[in-house]
């Protein structure tokens, strides 16, 4: 069961495509998931450019700090986590009944499934911005709020009757409209006035190429421990790029809050003999790219 629900919570890596000019964000990831499993039913994450600094569950029913550098806030604002508690347990509310909208859609009565919201904003470096708001369902898209038009996308058949009730509802749309362009970008300019010496840091990733023989020839280059989170892994032939037969896994955090990314190439051993192969590592902590040889042995590049 749980590896079900985790399966569907892949929705929050894919879905969402950062621009390469993203300097900051600003992002809240609600998940609601059916009862009758070990795992909360509902919690709320809060994240400043990937990296948490809040959380709610519903077992705990509190919202609560998960970074020092957000207690900052107290001061400036103390009913701030009694004023976010009350909107996290609002959420949870609503939650519910989008949940068993959402299954009713669907056709399901029975069984594990997840609602998920990812809502936020982007400030990037030439002073643009961008908000979001989308919903999946099970793993994939279902409906997203469209701020130009300010009505709502179905991602799925499904999604249409909901769609049709949410358009014309515009007191509730542009309210997150207003939000998401404005209210929103200014918290992550005020969150990152509060945690600018942590979210600001650059750490140089350590990078690894290790070749698999079995069960198929494989190539996987690693970075970890690197921060902030964007990084650009690929791959070159003879000092050409390689798109063919790659496939670049989603960027995790470790438990130090950097994080890690590996990127796997299938390439017969022939091809390794004839070839230079190499993998190309880009960091805003690097100086210049970091390249890899492949040998056909382990080699470690910090």
């Amino acid at each position: 069961m749980a590896r079900a629900v985790l399966k569907a919570l892949i929705f929050l890596t894919v879905s969402l495509h950062l621009s390469s000019a993203v300097t900051h964000s600003l992002q809240y990831i609600h998940t609601g998931v059916t009862p009758g499993i070990n795992f909360p039913e509902f919690t709320d994450v809060g994240l400043v450019d990937g990296d948490q600094f809040a959380f709610y569950d519903n077992k705990m029913r509190k919202y609560s700090p998960k970074t020092e550098w957000i207690q900052k806030v107290n001061a400036e604002d103390p009913d701030y986590w009694s004023r976010e508690t009350q909107i996290a347990q609002d959420q949870q509310e609503d939650f519910k009944v989008i949940m068993g909208t959402a299954m009713q859609r669907f056709n399901h009565t029975t069984g594990v499934h997840t609602l998920q919201m990812m809502v936020g904003c982007e400030l990037h470096d030439d002073g643009t911005t961008r908000g979001y708001m989308q919903y999946g369902y099970d793993g994939e898209d279902f409906i997203s709020l469209d701020l130009k038009t300010v009505t709502w996308t179905a991602a799925k058949p499904q999604a249409v009757s909901t769609k049709k009730k949410w358009d014309p509802d515009a007191g509730y749309n542009n309210f997150w409209k207003i939000y998401l362009e404005k209210e929103c970008i200014e918290w992550l300019k005020k969150y990152l006035s509060y945690g600018r010496e942590t979210l600001e840091r650059k750490v140089r990733p350590e990078a690894s190429v290790l070749q698999k023989h079995s069960p198929s020839p494989e190539v996987v280059c690693h970075a970890t421990g690197f921060f902030p989170k964007a990084v650009v892994i690929s791959w070159q032939k003879d000092g050409e790029e390689v798109h063919e037969n790659v496939e670049l896994r989603e960027t995790l955090p470790n438990q130090d809050g950097s994080f890690q990314k590996r990127s796997i190439l299938t390439v017969p051993a022939e091809e390794l003999q004839k070839h230079n192969y190499t993998c190309v590592i880009q960091h805003s902590s690097l100086e210049k790219e970091l390249v890899l040889p492949v040998r056909g042995r382990r080699n470690t590049f910090l």
